[in-house]
């Protein structure tokens, strides 16, 4: 049997998920091998150094710098407050002395006789890092964090912005089709992941922000909607540290776009219950998609955890995919046929294509390098 390879999003029933809980820079670890953990648990936790506040001291008591030592209240490594006296000139005659606060509260980490000034480093910034998942730690790494373990329901997006968060899923829309409007959301939504069908309209997501809801998965946005709502134009290649309330993650692409019929029931099946998502997308190298992870019941048959019967990444015969370009974008259908001879296409240069089945039951012939998988 004719196959390629291509690369896919994740739409799986049922898969064994491990999630990596790591610390930017050395830290400890909270928790230990075996241990349970929820969504929100605290796995792993270390402080980042302060800021640094620099000060001239010498030009505001009217000193030279190679005094300055001399006329500090303060050593180095001593412990400062906002607006504690810091040091003081000798004035004249023993009168009119000057004297300098901090303007920090912080360590003084170093007096400098060449320049006058010293700076001031303030509050460690702690970093906490939650296991996100729900599961059990199947690993620890001294000083770096550790994998939790579970078996979930996997969704994987095309595009996200805003960062980890979980709530329970609430269905707003009644078909994959149907598009999400500011009428579909309501104050009882609040701390929900909502799900949609097509297009989430700017509308919607301010009255989520204001209802105060945790995420919302989608099948489309438009470009104009996600600029209102970001202020600004997504020029990055990295997303995930957007400060705007909440998650949004657009399962298929960008415009009036329909949730994949496969992606929508399988969100639908799973109402009702907790799920962790993280909007964060790179799209070069080290590619990372923005996922909806569902935990059920290692002991439950829910899903399929064998539904996929190809190697990661293969096209073959049955292949569910996704076409990725116009004409046919954001089209869902199976591969059809794999011919082996590149054809002439529209443009007229030659490229390798596929046929495609769509849910309508049309077939059409696209390249090969317009279509993604989706991954079981």
């Amino acid at each position: 049997m004719a196959k390629a390879y291509t690369p896919g999003l994740k739409v799986s029933s049922r898969t064994t998920h491990l999630a990596h809980r790591i610390l930017p820079i050395a830290g400890d670890v909270k928790a230990s091998l075996g241990d349970v953990v929820d969504a929100d648990t605290i796995v792993a936790e270390t402080f980042m150094d302060g800021d640094i506040t620099p000060l001239n001291v010498a030009n505001l008591i009217a000193a030279q710098p190679g005094d300055l030592p001399e006329l500090m209240l303060k050593k180095e490594g001593d412990r400062v407050e906002k607006d504690e006296p810091i040091a003081r000139s000798k004035g004249m005659f023993g009168m009119f002395k000057s004297e300098c606060k901090s303007p920090a509260s912080g360590v003084l980490e170093a007096i400098s006789k060449a320049t006058g000034q010293i700076m001031i480093r303030g509050e460690s910034i702690p970093v906490q890092v939650k296991a996100h998942l729900p599961g059990r730690v199947v690993e620890v790494l001294p000083e770096e964090g550790v994998v939790v373990e579970n078996d979930v329901a996997l969704i994987q997006g095309i595009f996200g912005v805003g960062g980890e968060t979980s709530g329970t899923l609430v269905m707003a829309c009644d078909s994959h089709d149907q598009g999400l409007d500011a009428n579909a959301i309501d104050e009882s939504m609040a701390g929900q992941i909502v799900v949609g069908g097509a297009r989430m309209t700017a509308d919607a997501i301010r009255k989520a922000q204001q209802a105060g809801v945790a995420a919302i998965v989608s099948g489309g946005i438009d470009d104009s909607d996600l600029k209102a709502i970001l202020g600004y134009d997504l020029g990055v290649a990295i997303t995930g540290s957007e400060k705007i309330g909440l998650t949004l993650i657009v399962t298929e692409g960008f415009g009036e776009i329909s949730m994949a019929r496969r992606t929508y029931d399988l969100l639908a099946s799973n109402a009702g219950r907790p799920a962790s998502v993280n909007g964060a997308t790179q799209i070069r190298a080290g590619v990372m998609r923005p996922e909806i992870l569902i935990p059920l019941d290692p002991e439950s048959e829910e899903g399929d955890s064998s539904q996929s019967s190809t190697d990661s990444g293969v096209l073959a015969i049955g292949t569910p995919i996704r076409v990725i370009r116009d004409p046919y974008f954001g089209s869902i259908g199976t591969v059809a046929a794999l011919p082996e001879a590149p054809q002439v296409l529209g443009s007229g240069s030659k490229s390798r294509v596929l046929d495609v089945s769509l849910e309508s039951g049309e077939v059409v012939t696209v390249p090969r390098a317009n279509v993604e998988l989706i991954e079981a």
